[in-house]
């Protein structure tokens, strides 16, 4: 195949190491993409929210103290006493004192209108749903990682293409000036090959300029530069038999659609919680409270109560009709993108299966357009020898053949990718259908970790 012999040549560049295959590229991928591990950590943040709504059922325990000084002074004024015939002297009492105390409160939600318990099924449905986006990305990045290993393949052989071109031209120029010197052509003929010559360097520097920018892409998406990569086979075995196949799986499959549906369950859910502020509410709340010097110096007193509180809604100023209506609307628009999402995926399937189809009818096509052109070059080369072609005829086969040999190395570069693609499309470019040999993420992991936790402010991972 002349992308595997093509891809020798850009291996034999580089430095001696062990050669990088298209499995080991999805493999680094899959564990260093800053992508996938944002969206890694998002899932980590939704998780939160389960153990955010639980928190419904659970006391809230606050505690006070306080302490403080206290000044007081009374005076009493001089007063005459008739009956005793004297006179009560100016009396001055102070009191200092520093009253003080600690408290406790304990609050436990008896009911309200079961929002605890929606809330909590509404964070599990969004924390599947998370789960299934990040299904999706894992994907897309897998995805885009074999896009990036075939372009450096395609760009490297391109190149290589190119250069060889120029260095043919500039043999067919030399030529031609040797001719000219001996009056076997005209100056026309020497201006026609310098001017392809030119043309050739030109397509060399657009070349190494999209070979640059495809290794730039490789660095972004695999995360390493690419050194010795071996040439790219398509995924076939996960290619089913038939399109129909393909869609029905892709329906029943694909994370993009499961994650529609959660998030329409957690929007219904949500309309539960609304409704549940119009319920009544019933509240259990104990304190207990020790003072000092509250009265007079010296004193002491406790007290305690329990105390259970029932809170009846009658008129919110509407604002919490306006909730409920708003998380039906909300609601409906979920609904209506499960179905957007279904016709995307269909879409997707269909247009990466003609995708395929062409880049196979293209293969085969192009061999067979670089087979003719070697041997219409091979024949006008010598018709120009006997002098019954021009060297634009020559010139013109020559660029017949390179425009072949580009085809098909990027119709080869098509087949695999397209073979990705519509994998990708019906939602099974996993790396356990890829087989590749890489510690799986599970995030169940992490959500069994926070899911029950009574407190702490540190992550699993120690933060």
């Amino acid at each position: 195949m002349l992308l595997g012999v093509l891809a020798a040549a850009f291996v034999s560049t580089t430095s001696p190491v062990s050669a990088e295959t298209l499995e080991s590229a999805m493999a680094r991928a899959y564990v260093a993409n800053p992508t996938l591990n944002a969206q890694r950590a998002s899932v980590r943040v939704t998780d939160e929210n389960v153990p955010r709504a639980l928190s419904g059922y659970r006391p809230r325990v606050s505690a006070t103290a306080d302490v403080g000084a206290q000044f007081s002074e009374v005076e009493t004024p001089a007063r005459p006493n008739p009956a005793a015939g004297t006179v009560t002297p100016n009396n001055t009492s102070v009191t200092r004192s520093a009253p003080r105390g600690v408290g406790l409160q304990v609050e436990q939600t008896l009911f309200n209108g079961f929002r605890t318990f929606n809330n909590t099924r509404s964070a599990e449905s969004q924390v599947l749903g998370a789960r299934e986006t990040l299904r999706s990305t894992e994907q897309s990045v897998l995805f885009a990682g074999v896009t990036a290993y075939m372009d450096v393949l395609r760009d490297t052989a391109n190149l290589n293409l190119q250069r060889n071109n120029v260095e043919v031209l500039e043999e067919q120029l030399r030529q031609t000036r040797d001719r000219f010197d001996v009056g076997e052509v005209t100056r026309t003929d020497v201006a026609q090959a310098e001017s392809r010559l030119a043309l050739g360097r030109a397509q060399v520097s657009a070349a190494e300029s999209r070979l640059r920018a495809s290794i730039a892409t490789f660095r972004r998406v695999i995360g390493i530069e690419p050194r010795q990569l071996a040439p790219g086979r398509p995924l076939d075995r996960l290619v089913p038999a038939n399109l129909e196949t393909a869609i029905r799986i892709a329906l029943d499959e694909h994370p993009a659609i499961h994650a529609a549906l959660h998030a329409l369950d957690a929007a219904e859910l949500v309309v539960k919680v609304e409704e549940s502020f119009l319920y009544p509410s019933v509240a259990l709340r104990g304190t207990a409270q020790q003072r000092y010097d509250s009265q007079f110096v010296g004193d002491e007193r406790f007290t305690a109560s329990a105390v259970v509180s029932v809170t009846v809604p009658i008129y919110e100023g509407g604002e919490n009709y306006a909730r409920i209506r708003q998380a039906k609307e909300l609601a409906g628009q979920r609904r209506i993108e499960v179905d957007l999402t279904r016709d995307q995926v269909r879409e997707a399937v269909v247009t990466a299966w003609g995708q395929l189809e062409a880049a196979k009818a293209q293969i085969i096509a192009t061999q067979a357009q670089v087979e003719a052109a070697e041997t219409a070059l091979a024949g006008v080369r010598e018709e120009a020898r006997v002098g019954q072609r021009t060297t634009l005829d020559v010139l013109n086969a020559q660029q017949e053949l390179l425009t072949a040999r580009v085809n098909l190395i990027t119709a080869q570069r098509d087949r695999v990718v397209f073979s990705y693609a519509v994998v990708q499309a019906m939602g099974r470019l996993t790396t356990q259908t890829l087989g590749l040999k890489v510690a799986q993420y599970s995030p169940k992991q992490h959500f069994d970790q926070v899911k029950d936790l009574w407190y702490g402010v540190r992550t699993p991972d120690g933060r």
